[in-house]
């Protein structure tokens, strides 16, 4: 599934360190999921949502198989 969190994070000037802890989540977390080798929760996709103040669909392009 692409996204496009690094986007978002960089257009609000954010780390990755610093989206980490408002997410609390580790970094390693935020780099597999800016390199799409890992899919979030949807509690964590709706935290995302709500820090980017964007829908889900805004942040993450499903694709079907």
């Amino acid at each position: 599934m692409e996204n496009l969190v690094r986007e978002k994070r960089v257009a609000l000037g954010m780390t990755q360190d610093e989206l980490s802890v408002m997410l609390d989540v580790s970094r390693q977390t935020i780099i597999s999921l800016e390199k799409g080798r890992y899919n979030p929760s949807i509690t964590l996709a709706f935290k995302l949502s709500k820090l980017f103040q964007c829908t889900i669909e805004e942040i993450f392009i499903y694709e079907e198989e």
